[in-house]
């Protein structure tokens, strides 16, 4: 999914993950923003890469669940999504995200916020 939207890593580090990926005109409701679902995948996988740093090497991260609170339209060149940890496990890790839509000046606004739990997981 996030090869299809064109996402990239920005960086990582311990509990935090930042991503980011263009606003391509495929990516666009009736409305003309971008759709919501590429928002809560950028949202959801920077989440998830935050909360793979804090667990055993050698295992994976699933949600098991996720909330998103979409605060604006999804307008500009750019979304960026930046998750973290907000309490680490060896059952369950809580995170959140926010992603920002970033306009062709530099200008972010934040767009979504997102909160949920990622489980631990052996590799398929």
């Amino acid at each position: 999914m996030m090869r299809t939207i064109g996402a990239e890593v920005m960086s990582v580090g311990d509990g935090v993950c930042e991503l980011a990926a263009p606003l391509l005109p495929t990516m666009g409701q009736q409305h003309g923003a971008g759709h919501a679902g590429v928002t809560f995948a950028l949202g959801d996988t920077a989440a998830g890469y935050a909360a793979l740093t804090l667990i055993e090497p050698g295992r994976e991260v699933m949600t098991a669940e996720m909330k998103i609170n979409l605060l604006a339209p999804a307008l500009g060149v750019r979304l960026i999504a930046r998750g973290r940890v907000v309490r680490p496990g060896r059952r369950l890790v809580v995170v959140t995200a926010e992603v920002e839509a970033e306009a062709a000046d530099g200008a972010r606004k934040l767009i979504a916020i997102l909160q949920g739990t990622m489980v631990p997981v052996d590799p398929a």
